[in-house]
């Protein structure tokens, strides 16, 4: 895969590390708690925090769906948010990786908010609607047409308001990360990942196109720092 292609490139025989079946429990614990970091400095958790301030008022009862969970700090910062502005927040989080799963439960221990599911998205079907949904630095995860699959299933969950977040796949972006790899983050997962992460995200341009041909309608998109951009949907009914 060359480093930088003006056209999203995305073999399905690569599969990131964290992404394996049975990773080393060491690399992966060391990965997870570096994209914590990264999403704490570099874009995701400001991203949602924008959005829940948008989204809900103050003392609010509020339900919340985490799609592609991870490490579980997006939900772990939610709940911390809505505790210091007086919402009532129940989060499922959901993902496909056990290993993963079984860390995220542990770092969560302290926040009975959050119940953690293991769960395809493509298939997950809980029975119920929430009243925000989220899916952070995942999407990228998916070839284009499990990718637009991936948006149906998001707005069909939820009720008031659909944000997905994720890379935007630039040159500065490439070079941003291969440097950051190279220099902090120098764990072989994150390395590795990352790299491969920044290679297969979608451009400003195709994001854009995924959400029309996911039929999303009326949606906002734009650009964030740190070679972020989202999609979101809001005043649903």
């Amino acid at each position: 895969m060359p480093l930088f292609s003006q056209k999203r490139q995305f073999d399905p025989r690569l599969i990131e590390m964290m992404d394996q079946p049975d990773p080393s429990r060491t690399d992966l614990l060391g990965a997870l708690e570096n994209l914590d970091t990264l999403n704490r400095y570099f874009g995701s958790h400001r991203i949602i925090r924008r959005f829940l301030r948008r989204w809900i008022k103050r003392n609010e009862t509020v339900s919340i769906l985490d799609a592609c969970t991870g490490f579980g700090d997006i939900p772990r910062m939610a709940v911390n948010w809505a505790r210091s502005f007086g919402v009532r927040v129940e989060v499922l989080a959901i993902d496909f990786q056990l290993p993963t799963l079984e860390i995220a439960r542990q770092q969560s221990e302290n926040f009975p908010e959050i119940c953690f599911e293991q769960a395809d998205l493509l298939s997950f079907n809980p029975g119920r609607r929430f009243d925000i949904v989220l899916c952070s630095l995942a999407l990228h995860h998916f070839p284009w047409a499990e990718a637009v699959e991936v948006l149906r299933s998001l707005d069909a969950l939820a009720l008031r308001g659909v944000l997905v977040s994720d890379l935007e796949r630039s040159l500065r972006g490439v070079l941003g990360i291969y440097l950051l790899t190279s220099t902090v983050f120098r764990n072989p997962m994150t390395r590795f990942d990352g790299r491969l992460s920044i290679r297969r995200a979608f451009s400003f341009r195709e994001m854009h196109e995924l959400a029309v041909e996911a039929g999303w309608g009326v949606f906002g998109h734009r650009r964030f720092l740190v070679t972020h951009q989202a999609l979101w949907l809001e005043e649903r009914k």
